[in-house]
């Protein structure tokens, strides 16, 4: 899907969702949604509003706080909590199901794709009757130093 294509659909998708329970639509919501559908992926809110800011986006951190909560309702952002760090979040309309890797030393958070997990989420989905409609997988771990012998 295109940058662009991918604004409007996000975009089409929050206006029904505010509509549908009675939320006012504001620019000021849909400027923050472009951003997050704008930025390549995890943010937090401190980072998002300073962008804004820097843009000259009349944007409380109120606001901000409160449009990702919508986001979140209507399924357009995710939220992840990193260990102990800040929630960030990320886009989740087309963009494809990972997982993360999170470096307790560095704080670096690598994505990754495996088919196999898949396959485990059909297996649980199989063995317990159950529609699975999302998940989270973190692993948490420290960058290994090279050692030669």
């Amino acid at each position: 899907m295109q940058a662009e294509e991918l604004q409007n659909t996000v975009k089409n998708i929050f206006s029904a969702y505010l509509e549908q329970h009675s939320h006012r639509k504001t620019p000021e919501r849909f400027a923050i949604l472009a951003e997050i559908y704008a930025y390549p992926g995890h943010f937090d809110v401190e980072t998002l509003y300073n962008k804004m800011k820097m843009q000259n986006y009349r944007v409380s951190r109120a606001t901000l706080y409160n449009t990702i909560e919508l986001l979140l309702a209507c399924n357009l952002v995710r939220k992840h909590q990193f260990g102990k760090n800040i929630a960030q979040f990320e886009k989740s309309h087309g963009s494809k199901q990972h997982d993360h890797v999170m470096l307790t030393d560095t704080g670096e958070v690598i994505e990754f794709c495996d088919p196999r997990i898949q396959q485990i989420k059909a297996t649980i989905e199989e063995v317990f009757n159950v529609e699975i409609q999302h998940h989270s997988l973190y692993f948490y771990g420290i960058k290994k130093t090279n050692t030669s012998k």
